[in-house]
């Protein structure tokens, strides 16, 4: 989707997200030089918060899964210059803890220019119908495919994007990133969106891990609010 953001939306964010970065390093999910990985800065920032509750956004999310929706959680993610580190294959809903949900979403929102060599993401289109995977190994280029074979012979769409430009795909759609191999970060910031109705297994998970939530409940709770109308 083109230009979801105005070129001022881009640099009030882009810049707030560059120096949140430099402040919350030590809060990263991914603690090496070459990806970091910051989780829920809409709960920390007030300027993030208003891109993760986006009501443009938001408001295309709903439109596309067709039923109320809640935040999951946000990320900021960041593919430092000159990495040779592609992000491998794999869906995201396996590693949630979540059932009774119908379409989850994800809105991924290029804070800078990703062309190829910086870093954009490659989908497979029609992977979102396979939905009974178990979380996939990161760190192992194949272990997509070796859970579904069929899957090494989906097509790939590899999409660049410009500034302001962002992308939906399913929790299931299956997708990588390139490497950036250029002399500048990849700023990316995702808003990831749930069915209203989604239940709460009570496996372990970083964003539920501390709200001690009861399992079986809805995820109703001031952490996961109502995407804007």
């Amino acid at each position: 989707m083109p230009q979801v953001l105005t070129p001022d939306e881009v640099e009030r964010y882009r810049t707030r997200a560059a120096a949140y970065l430099e402040e919350h390093r030590a809060d990263r999910l991914q603690q090496d030089a070459i990806f970091s990985q910051l989780v829920n800065v809409w709960r920390h920032d007030d300027v993030l918060k208003e891109l993760t509750l986006h009501p443009k956004i938001a408001a295309t999310a709903e439109q596309l899964a067709g039923f109320p929706l809640r935040i999951w959680h946000d990320q900021m993610l960041v593919k430092e210059p000159n990495s040779n580190a592609a992000t491998h294959f794999h869906q995201d809903r396996p590693y949630w803890p979540h059932v009774n949900d119908r379409l989850p979403l994800s809105a991924w929102i290029a804070l800078v220019d990703v062309p190829p060599e910086r870093g954009c993401m490659t989908f497979l289109p029609g992977t979102q119908t396979v939905t009974g995977l178990e979380p996939q190994d990161l760190s192992n280029e194949e272990d997509l495919f070796t859970r579904d074979p069929e899957l090494r012979w989906a097509p790939r769409v590899t999409l660049p994007l410009k500034a302001g430009d962002c992308t939906f795909h399913s929790g299931f759609t299956g997708h990588m990133a390139l490497p950036n191999t250029t002399d500048q970060a990849r700023f990316a910031h995702v808003n990831i969106y749930m069915d209203a109705d989604t239940i709460y297994t009570g496996a372990p998970h970083p964003v539920t891990d501390p709200l001690h939530l009861k399992p079986g409940a809805k995820l109703d709770h001031e952490a996961f609010p109502i995407t804007p109308a």
